[in-house]
């Protein structure tokens, strides 16, 4: 196939994939005369296995780029070890600086088959359970914000009142976008505002049943020198999951 041909696969396919993740999935492709995109892309691409390796023989010459909701990114890459198929790599957000990633372990990224139903439940069950851990540990560097789990929620009193958290997966993500926290695109992280300190208490407490109900637990975490409002005592949350790999991400 020519340039057009594959490009045109490729866009097809993702599209595919896009719409058969978990969570609301919009995607754009880069044919091979996006040539400034395309070089940026490959220094977002948060991999120092599989997806790096590819990247070391074969540049890129086309990518299709899905985009979640919360600003999180995956790249559909083509793969040349004589297969079917894509690459598909987590995507570093542009947004966070280099000591973010610093003791986080990648996220590398997966081979999957050329059926983009069956890459989706690959993608789904593998590949973004890791991504999310690692993006809300770099969140959580970044921002200050104690890093959640997929099983646990982990929210974090601010100095200005509010209550900030960086949540594992789509169900967590609804309950707390239903109770008030509002998303913060720039960072991802997911923010209560402390103006009316009642109404923010009250969602606090509503929170919690409505994650247990979905066998996800919740955490609060306060600075030293401010009380949560109408709140119990502060559980301490487990460890982040995984060893931490590399010292920053793959540039």
């Amino acid at each position: 196939m020519d340039d057009h041909d594959t490009s045109e696969h490729l866009a097809s396919y993702a599209d595919l994939l896009a719409g058969a993740l978990p969570g609301a999935w919009t995607s754009t492709c880069h044919p091979p005369e996006d040539k400034d995109d395309l070089a940026e892309l490959t220094d977002q691409i948060w991999d120092l296995d599989l997806v790096a390796a590819s990247l070391a023989t074969h540049p890129l010459r086309q990518a299709a780029v899905l985009t979640r909701a919360d600003g999180a990114q995956l790249a559909v890459l083509d793969r040349y070890d004589g297969h079917d198929g894509f690459l598909v790599a987590a995507l570093a957000p542009r947004v966070l600086p280099d000591e973010a990633y610093r003791a986080v372990r990648e996220p590398n990224g997966i081979a999957v088959t050329d059926d983009p139903f069956v890459s989706a439940e690959q993608v789904a069950s593998d590949l973004l359970v890791r991504y999310d851990t690692a993006l809300a540990q770099a969140r959580h560097t970044a921002g200050g914000v104690h890093p959640s789990q997929p099983d646990r929620v982990v929210m974090t009193w601010q100095p200005d009142g509010s209550v900030a958290t960086a949540p594992v997966g789509d169900p967590a993500t609804a309950v707390l976008v239903a109770n008030g926290f509002v998303l913060d695109e720039q960072s991802g992280i997911y923010r209560l505002d402390g103006d009316d300190t009642a109404a923010q208490a009250l969602a606090v407490r509503e929170i919690g049943p409505q994650l247990d109900a979905l066998g996800i637990g919740i955490s609060l975490r306060h600075p030293a020198t401010r009380t949560a409002p109408g709140t119990a005592p502060a559980t301490t949350p487990p460890s982040p999951a995984g060893t931490p790999g590399q010292a920053s991400r793959a540039r």
